[in-house]
């Protein structure tokens, strides 16, 4: 039974699974190296949920009462009452492999690790742990609100117990549940991120200028967002690495990523997060930069 939930990172992933565990009744602990992100995260919940509140999705008593479920530290062993600990951290294996060894050893024995990865091999992650048959990837999509998937992804060890117990706590949130199989980049980003990385190459080879692109795709196939929209709103850089995680893994040319973003990431153009990508997002309102 799930009662007390851990997330380690205070990004916009970390906060958004702390923002639903709550809301769905479990004590969450949100952790982070750098408490002044703790402190930003839990802000960044509060405004959401105040939002949420002012357009009649929650009433205040039920912000008040998820609020009160929510707390923060820079402290590892706060951690240690976990039932399930969700890691949301950057998409870098190195860095997730660094924070399982810290982690593992506070954790209580039949407690669950978790990771968000959109990408990386679960099985690859699982054995950086102490716990392989306890492991596995649990993918919410961004923004964690206001998105009703998550994909549910079992490494090669992953026991029964385990992915049932994890069925239970995402239905508890009131999301639907996909199973990927692990192979890189799971269902979702195995199919989106071609797509943009081919509008990439449109754009690249000339075909269309950032605004055509996106016309196109939203009125011609019905998207909600354009293509590189889309990618400035998930980060170039998090583009980029999972072309690579499936150009690796795959070994097929067709995932080659595009050159053109490869410079965006290089000149640190990432998106709206810095400012500039295929939009410039420093004004009033967003203008393409080609």
């Amino acid at each position: 039974m799930i009662k007390n939930v851990g997330i380690v990172g205070a990004g916009q992933m970390g906060c958004g699974i702390a923002q639903v565990s709550a809301a769905a009744g479990y004590k969450v602990h949100i952790y982070d190296i750098a408490a002044d992100r703790v402190e930003a995260g839990l802000a960044t919940i509060n405004g959401n949920m105040a939002r949420q509140v002012s357009s009649g999705k929650l009433t205040d008593e039920e912000r008040k009462k998820a609020l009160s479920l929510i707390k923060g530290s820079a402290d590892l062993n706060d951690l240690s009452q976990a039932d399930l600990v969700i890691e949301a951290a950057t998409e870098d294996e190195s860095i997730k492999r660094k924070i399982y060894g810290q982690v593992c050893p506070v954790l209580k024995t039949d407690a669950i690790l978790a990771t968000n990865t959109s990408s990386l091999s679960i099985t690859r992650l699982a054995s950086a742990t102490d716990r392989p048959e306890r492991f596995m990837g649990i993918h919410f999509m961004n923004p964690v609100p206001v998105m009703k998937l998550v994909e549910l992804v079992r490494g090669i060890a992953t026991d029964e117990g385990t992915f049932q117990t994890a069925k239970q706590f995402v239905t508890a949130l009131d999301k639907t549940i996909t199973v990927a199989e692990d192979f890189p980049a799971f269902i979702v980003n195995r199919i989106l991120l071609p797509m943009i990385n081919e509008a990439i190459y449109t754009l690249y080879e000339g075909v269309g200028s950032v605004d055509a692109i996106d016309t196109a795709m939203k009125l011609g196939a019905n998207h909600p967002m354009g293509p590189l929209q889309l990618a400035d709103f998930i980060g170039l850089d998090t583009c980029l690495s999972i072309m690579q995680v499936l150009h690796d893994g795959l070994a097929d040319s067709k995932y080659r990523p595009c050159p053109l973003l490869v410079k965006y990431v290089e000149a640190g153009w990432l998106g709206r997060k810095s400012g500039r990508g295929f939009y410039d997002y420093r004004g009033d309102t967003p203008v393409p930069t080609r």
